[in-house]
């Protein structure tokens, strides 16, 4: 009997280890169950704390919509007068741009106060030196006539130059034409003459027949250009199928103030000389006993320089080649601006080139 009581009380005691350990087991039961109701708690309220956030951003975001409309609104409100004295604060292609928002937009962007402020303010004075000045004065809007002398340069002194606008800022730009340059031997018959072209802008052009002095000077005041503005000359011309003398060699030009620091640099008036150096012809020499190959002698370096600039092709099918780049300062810069092209040193004959004028107007239009 006592071992079965010891048994029994040692089961028994066993019972009630193993009671304790279950009581313990639902105490931690219930305590992770505390902690997870107080955590699913927390994660509510944090999730109430992050609408109630999304719903004050999307209020204020729409107070800022209201305020932006209420801005529009004001502005809209604003007088014509006002709208138009501040876009022509702006440049012509952002006028443009303003006259497709509204039509109130478009009546400001239109108007003459605007356009008048886009055009030179010696505009007028330029104009009157025209032989036929008045047209374009009574006829047009502010508007008309700035792209008019955008896309027709309009002859003044006596229809030796040639007076036009930049389309997209308004600068001045100008051609001299040929009969306004000083061209060595231009009067002579026997070395340049004067001939008419359909695709000309003036009346007459110079053909350069023949000559071994290749020299071209022309000049301009640099009070007839925009302030603050850098200006490159151009000289415009077109080679004919004779052309001969130029193959190899490269002209000095010049472009600067007199007596001032100049623009010097060397280039080509060959338009087909760059192509001949990338792909050289090879005649082929054929004899009886034998075959060879020799370079033709128009691919051979030249002397001089080889980073020269070359003509390129413009709008109007002439060829052009910058001569050299000048920046016009403010108010009060005064001079003359002279630019050369020649070559005097190698004293070879030259000629079948055609030459317009020379053409000054802001770098890298």
């Amino acid at each position: 009997m006592y071992i079965y009581r010891d048994r029994r009380e040692t089961r028994t005691g066993m019972y009630g280890i193993k009671g304790e350990a279950e009581e313990r087991h639902i105490e931690r039961e219930s305590e992770n169950n505390s902690v997870c109701d107080f955590l699913f708690v927390r994660m509510g309220m944090n999730m109430a704390t992050q609408n109630d956030r999304e719903r004050e951003i999307k209020k204020l975001e729409e107070e800022d919509d209201d305020d932006d409309d209420k801005a529009v609104d004001y502005f809209y409100k604003l007088p014509g007068d006002c709208i138009a004295n501040i876009i022509s604060f702006t440049s012509p292609c952002d006028a443009c741009r303003f006259s497709l928002v509204s039509p109130a937009f478009r009546s400001a962007a239109e108007s003459n106060s605007v356009w008048e402020r886009f055009l030179p303010p010696d505009c007028y004075s330029i104009i009157s030196r025209s032989p036929s000045p008045l047209p374009l004065l009574s006829c047009l809007s502010k508007k008309d006539l700035y792209f008019s002398l955008c896309d027709f340069p309009l002859f003044i002194d006596d229809g030796k130059k040639s007076f036009s606008l930049e389309k997209w800022s308004g600068k001045k730009c100008y051609m001299i034409s040929a009969r306004d340059l000083l061209i060595v031997w231009g009067d002579t018959s026997r070395y340049w003459r004067w001939i008419p072209l359909p695709d000309a802008r003036f009346p007459e052009v110079a053909e350069l027949i023949a000559v071994c002095w290749f020299e071209i000077r022309g000049k301009l005041d640099v009070r007839m250009l925009s302030p603050l503005t850098t200006y490159a000359a151009y000289l415009v011309f077109k080679s004919t199928t004779s052309a001969y003398g130029f193959e190899h060699l490269p002209v000095e030009t010049t472009f600067g103030l007199v007596g001032g620091e100049t623009s010097k640099r060397n280039v080509y008036l060959d338009a087909e000389r760059r192509r001949r150096q990338r792909y050289p012809t090879l005649p082929r020499r054929l004899g009886r006993n034998y075959r060879s190959t020799i370079l033709d002698s128009r691919s051979c370096v030249p002397e001089g320089n080889e980073n020269g600039t070359y003509p390129k092709e413009r709008k109007d099918g002439w060829l052009e080649i910058e001569l050299g780049d000048f920046y016009c300062g403010g108010d009060g810069q005064d001079g003359e601006l002279e630019m050369s092209v020649l070559e005097v040193k190698r004293g070879n004959w030259k000629g079948g080139f055609i030459f317009e004028g020379i053409e000054i107007r802001p770098k890298g239009v």
